[in-house]
């Protein structure tokens, strides 16, 4: 089991300063509206309504002037934090305004606010896994995998075994997490999630295996899906 979460819960940080210029629209992408009600919104209640989620707190861009003010929601604190240009420099933001009395050995959850179907079942997944070093939601690759050559034709096909897509939740250590953002950014080295950046660190994360549904929203025809998901969801039968 993840370490501190029987005892107190864990909080979660959801970096929400980026725009999503490729899913289009008016609006950045986290406050455009899934089943009428915005992404974030749905990203946010499925942490927060998790038993063992103590709360969250959410990083948002200097100039945003959508967030609608949320302090709680599911009966969880809920704190706010202003990022950065890279994503390392909003999970950073959103490690330092973790309640103080968050030890840097407790673990800290990081998931992105363009992931609104989210699961329980994920979720104690992760929390439930043997990690000391920490983990990540991942799912087995299935398809086929092909190389590009420059003419754009294939050049080689890649064998898929033991190769895995990186999803969040990802669950490390507080001021671990931060050395290794921290040493990545002096490096000069962007990283693309917090597990890239403690295996640079010389950590070795669990991939936690989780479900091929947990999409993050990218396109504007990933909207139709994740509403369809949602929509799914809501009709099964509450455990």
């Amino acid at each position: 089991m993840i370490a501190g979460t029987a005892r107190s819960g864990v909080w979660a940080v959801v970096p929400a300063a980026g725009r999503g210029a490729r899913a289009g629209g008016e609006l950045p992408k986290q406050y455009q509206p899934l089943l009428g009600r915005p992404m974030i919104e749905h990203t946010l209640r499925a942490l927060a309504a998790h038993p063992r989620i103590a709360g969250l707190v959410v990083v948002l861009a200097a100039n945003d002037v959508h967030w609608p003010g949320w302090r709680e929601l599911e009966g969880k604190p809920v704190r706010t934090a202003i990022g950065g240009a890279e994503r390392a420099d909003s999970v950073l933001a959103g490690l330092d305004a973790l309640p103080g009395k968050i030890a840097g050995t407790d673990f800290v959850l990081v998931h992105d606010a363009a992931r609104p179907c989210l699961s329980h079942r994920d979720l104690d997944a992760l929390l439930d896994g043997e990690a000391p070093q920490g983990a990540l939601l991942a799912v087995p690759l299935a398809d086929t995998l092909k190389r590009a050559d420059a003419d754009g034709r294939v050049g080689a096909t890649v064998p898929r075994a033991g190769l895995w897509r990186a999803s969040t939740p990802q669950c490390f250590p507080r001021d671990a997490l931060a050395q290794a953002l921290r040493a990545a950014k002096a490096a000069g080295v962007t990283v693309t999630d917090e597990a890239m950046a403690m295996e640079r660190a010389g950590f070795r994360p669990a991939l936690i295996e989780g479900a091929a549904d947990n999409i993050k929203v990218t396109t504007p025809r990933d909207f139709a899906l994740a509403e369809f998901l949602l929509a799914r969801r809501a009709l099964e039968p509450k455990p």
